[in-house]
């Protein structure tokens, strides 16, 4: 097993968990809060040692997202998953034009590194830093012409707290989206390597369960 099937399968399974989060939020205003902090500290975790270091460095973490990945990637049989896996798949497309404009990564990055100390005083999952990030997404990737449209409750997504998560959680998605492609990672490859990634993602869910 290659290095890069094992680092591109952590940052996919980070985008699904992400996108898997957008899509809980949406339908029932809700997700778990453990998960949705590994996937907002992400987006600090700008000098990891490892791939799964910013993920905060155990597989339990991530779990959420290499069983989302693994299960959306082999059957799609579910509403919910086709809704996943379409955003996945917008965040990989924005994510390859915001790399086209290093002047919208350049203020992505130093907002991020504001936002640092909300996150440091406040926590990651409080309101403030929650809007902050959302306030993020919004002033840069939702100016370009591909914009996500989030299935779900309209008088969930009104409400404006759900409406940051979600926003918050988009752009932790890019975050992931640009770790699968520093890692190697291609559009192409989830269909040829799609058995590969699959199979690896299981593996390392199983080994999230039964920790060494």
């Amino acid at each position: 097993m290659s290095r890069s099937l094992h680092d591109q399968t952590l940052a996919l399974a980070g985008l699904f968990q992400a996108a898997n989060l957008v899509q809980q939020i949406a339908h029932n205003g809700q997700c778990s809060n453990a998960t949705f902090e590994t996937c907002i500290r992400s987006l600090f975790a700008t000098n990891p040692a490892t791939t799964l270091d910013v993920y905060g460095g155990d597989l339990t973490d991530i779990r959420e997202g290499l069983v989302t990945l693994s299960s959306v990637m082999s059957q799609q049989s579910r509403a919910q998953d086709a809704e996943v896996l379409r955003y996945t798949l917008n965040l990989i497309h924005l994510e390859s034009k915001l790399n086209r404009r290093p002047d919208m990564l350049d203020v992505i990055s130093s907002r991020i590194d504001q936002a640092r100390h909300t996150a440091s005083h406040f926590g990651y999952t409080h309101s403030n830093l929650v809007s902050n990030l959302a306030s993020i997404y919004t002033d840069t990737i939702s100016t370009f012409r591909l914009r996500i449209q989030v299935s779900g409750n309209p008088s969930i997504l009104q409400r404006e707290e759900n409406a940051a998560k979600v926003r918050a959680l988009l752009l932790a998605g890019i975050r992931s989206a640009v770790l699968w492609r520093q890692s190697g990672g291609r559009r192409w490859q989830l269909i040829f390597s799609r058995r590969k990634v699959i199979q690896h993602a299981k593996q390392l869910a199983e080994q999230a369960n039964h920790p060494l």
